[in-house]
């Protein structure tokens, strides 16, 4: 006995169609997520990159000059109007005027403000509110100081929360902020 099919199959039905495209969907909005986290940590990574050396270069300028640091002139001789932060002033055209500890601050400044690289009078490089802090501690017994040289920074997403306190409160939430920092020890 032979059994007849009055009907084969062929091709695909509509709900097979519908189930393929909205996985296939799915997975492409799970690619465009992955994309934009992606973007996102690369530029936080070039950010801290940048930070890492604007902070480098200020620990070395406070290494070579080591008498102005230990008597506290880097953390006294702030630039009128910073509060206590650098890359929120006016940037000057030119810092070769001024000498010593000053000019080391005016050129960190600048470079904290993206000066070096202007577009239709905007600073192009600088990191999202970056801001420079200064600390000195005090003198040790044998004569030793600790001066802290931070940047903070305001981050694309949240993470932890920042022990140094430099620019504390001044991205919303705390989350948001991040730190690089630096410790010069100079006698």
């Amino acid at each position: 006995m032979q059994l007849i099919t009055a009907h084969t199959s062929k091709g695909f039905t509509l709900i097979e169609v519908l189930v393929t495209f909205l996985i296939t969907t799915v997975g492409l909005l799970g690619l465009a997520a992955l994309q934009v986290n992606t973007m996102n940590d690369q530029f936080e990574a070039i950010q801290r990159a940048q930070i890492t050396a604007m902070v480098d270069d200020m620990a070395a300028r406070i290494r070579m000059n080591p008498a102005a640091a230990g008597a506290g002139a880097y953390a006294e001789d702030l630039l009128e109007g910073t509060g206590g932060y650098y890359g929120l002033l006016e940037v000057s055209s030119e810092c070769s005027a001024i000498t010593a500890v000053r000019r080391d601050l005016c050129e960190w400044n600048r470079t904290i403000a993206g000066a070096a690289r202007m577009s239709k009078g905007q600073n192009m490089a600088s990191p999202l509110g970056a801001r420079g802090c200064i600390h000195s501690g005090s003198a040790s017994a044998s004569g030793e100081v600790v001066i802290r040289v931070s940047i903070a920074w305001q981050g694309m997403t949240k993470s932890v929360i920042p022990a140094v306190t430099c620019s504390l409160g001044e991205y919303g939430s705390e989350n948001l902020r991040r730190t690089i920092y630096r410790d010069v020890a100079v006698r």
